[in-house]
């Protein structure tokens, strides 16, 4: 048998046995002679690998505890994933903070008013190309491109930048921009969308992120990011995008000013795109941050409830591939946490390159992790460290990986002296 399928075959197994030891905690939930009926009934149904409805996601949220949930997303994730969690190489470009939308939750962002505010940015598009060119002979896999929205900042400009990113370094994966941009600069440029989405291709993006979804209710979307892009033009760009075979993310802001229904309206809208397109890779829930935004006066959800909220977003979506926890928003800790409710993808290295999340005051102020310091993130909780491209193709699976850094001598330790 060659190595490459003894992996496979030892692969299979290793998932197998992750499949039986969900099932097993599971088994001893529906064992359970106090497990109220509604819990043993949705419990039945993931089992079953059967989909729960509307009103059992509502039930979860309102009534299901953080190990009951835990131990279904946990058992889904085994089934999908086994132990196999994923990461990548990657950097951000966020061309500017300044923009024309004034969404209150936003701590990044600045009026155009604000240009001269010292914590003001517009990087031109050879400062942008700089920032690739930093990366040159570095084994990153992809660049994230997302930021504000600028008049400036139009259809031609974009792809002119995406092109010039592909001819520098062809096999670098352009992720780039959300409807939010998209919905803006085709129309400034009197472009429909069809037609821009083939533009965008065509210029070198090779996947679409999942940012600008916030909460698809037209009420709260209303009263948090007024003006830009509704939730209908945010979920008919990623369909055109799918249709055109390409791939794409999706998130959710949660933990504001939305009740649980509004979070189950969101999943149920994106289930439902998913089922018609396929095109979905991942889901990505990201935690509202209260420092310095119009939203401060509203208090962040506390750390159980961001772990239900992804063990329960991995019990509804059951048509996607993956969930992850964006470690930069969460904190390096919860993203590990999360591995054991549902989670199975931690995001990349990000090398400090963005700052989205650490002007709102989360608890990476300057976020990167070294390959070495994921692994081991990873490892430490007994998951399988798997580096993978932006399409979720393995690169190289770090389980054994022995780094330099832990060869290296570090002396003796200084241990106390015992007297007799």
């Amino acid at each position: 048998m060659n190595k490459d399928r003894l992996g496979s075959v030892l692969q299979f197994i290793i998932t197998l046995e992750s499949i039986m030891r969900g099932k097993q905690q599971v088994d001893i939930l529906l064992n359970n002679p106090s497990l109220p009926e509604m819990h043993r009934l949705i419990a039945q149904k993931v089992a079953n690998l059967q989909r729960i409805t509307r009103e059992e996601g509502l039930y979860l949220f309102e009534h299901g505890e953080m190990s009951f949930v835990g131990t279904l997303a946990n058992y889904i994730r085994e089934r999908k994933n086994g132990d196999q969690t994923y990461f990548n190489r990657n950097f951000h470009i966020e061309p500017t903070n300044l923009c024309v939308y004034d969404c209150k939750f936003c701590s990044y962002s600045r009026l155009i008013k604000q240009k001269s505010d010292p914590s003001a940015w517009a990087y031109s598009m050879e400062e942008m190309m700089e920032i690739v060119r930093r990366y040159d002979g570095q084994p990153v896999t992809e660049v994230h491109i997302v930021g504000g929205v600028l008049p400036q900042y139009d259809l031609p400009f974009y792809l002119e930048l995406f092109q010039k990113i592909k001819a520098h370094r062809p096999e670098l994966h352009v992720k780039a921009l959300t409807p939010v941009e998209y919905h803006y600069i085709f129309k400034k440029a009197n472009v429909i969308y069809e037609d821009g989405m083939r533009m965008i291709r065509d210029a070198g993006v090779d996947s679409m992120p999942g940012g600008g979804a916030e909460i698809f209710d037209p009420v709260i979307r209303e009263q948090i990011a007024a003006d830009k892009c509704d939730a209908e033009q945010w979920l008919r760009i990623h369909e055109i995008w799918h249709e055109l075979g390409m791939r794409s993310n999706a998130t959710i802001l949660y933990g504001h000013i939305e009740s649980y229904e509004h979070r189950v309206d969101h999943l149920e809208r994106l289930r439902q795109l998913q089922d018609k397109t396929g095109g979905f890779q991942t889901f990505i829930p990201l935690k509202f941050r209260n420092k310095e935004n119009q939203m401060s006066h509203v208090e962040e959800c506390s750390t159980i409830e961001d772990l239900r909220n992804y063990a329960i977003s991995r019990i509804y979506l059951d048509n996607f591939d993956h969930i992850k926890a964006y470690w930069p928003m969460i904190g390096r800790n919860i993203a590990q946490m999360s591995l054991a409710f549902g989670v199975d993808d931690i995001d990349g290295t990000i090398d400090d390159t963005t700052k989205i999340y650490s002007m709102a005051g989360s608890e990476e102020q300057n976020p990167a992790l070294s390959t070495r310091e994921l692994v081991e993130l990873i490892r430490r909780v007994g998951r399988k460290p798997l580096e993978r491209d932006t399409l979720y193709n393995v690169l190289q699976d770090y389980s054994d990986t022995v780094f330099e850094e832990d060869k290296a001598w570090r002396g003796y330790l200084d241990l106390p002296v015992i007297q007799s």
